[in-house]
């Protein structure tokens, strides 16, 4: 069966989600929106398992080195340049379907709970556009910053956003003066 795969993410009310290879925010830290995404993405569902975390090449490279790899996670770079795997990552392919099949492959398949596509644009749109995505986990910033990497806009009529989710806070929040608010969309079931 295949496995389905959540997208995390952080945007502007104009869906930018970077600007010169940061967060269109920088340097201001949003550091209860880092934990959130750190909790989200770290805690499997399963005991005994652990999430991947799927990225391009230049999200891995926009995590300050100290940070690589993000810790208590398989971290999977996609990149059709390097060669090897970027020192840290577990894995490298050359696409998304690559890195799910290596996710699904026999000495992985019952060591990997959770799949979280994590950035850049061009795999956030193919991520949103697949079949197999089930759960968006967007955080609105409610407030407009210059933008220059964009992310498509949450498509209506193929995931249905919920009241609320499980751990997820309903309230809007605050961080160094930037307000913003967690939202989860899920997959409509098409009949």
């Amino acid at each position: 069966m295949p496995r389905s795969i959540n997208c995390i993410v952080a945007v502007c009310p104009n869906m930018g989600i970077g600007k010169d290879g940061n967060f269109p925010w920088h340097p201001i830290r949003l550091n209860k929106e880092l934990k959130y995404f750190q909790k989200m993405t770290t805690t499997p569902s399963v005991e005994g398992k652990r999430n991947a975390v799927v990225m391009g090449r230049k999200t891995w490279f926009s995590i300050p080195e100290k940070f690589r790899p993000l810790k208590d996670r398989i971290n999977i770079v996609l990149s059709r340049e390097l060669k090897e795997p970027p020192k840290g990552a577990t894995y490298i392919a050359c696409d998304l379907q690559s890195a799910l099949d290596y996710l699904d492959s026999p000495e992985m398949q019952d060591n990997v709970d959770l799949v979280w596509i994590i950035g850049g644009s061009s795999l956030y749109k193919e991520a949103m556009e697949s079949p197999m995505l089930y759960r968006l986990f967007i955080t609105r910033i409610l407030q407009d910053f210059e933008s220059d990497t964009f992310i498509p806009e949450v498509n209506l009529n193929k995931y249905k956003l919920l009241s609320k989710f499980p751990d997820v806070p309903t309230d809007v929040q605050e961080d160094n003066g930037i307000r913003y608010r967690f939202e989860v969309y899920e997959r409509i079931a098409q009949a």
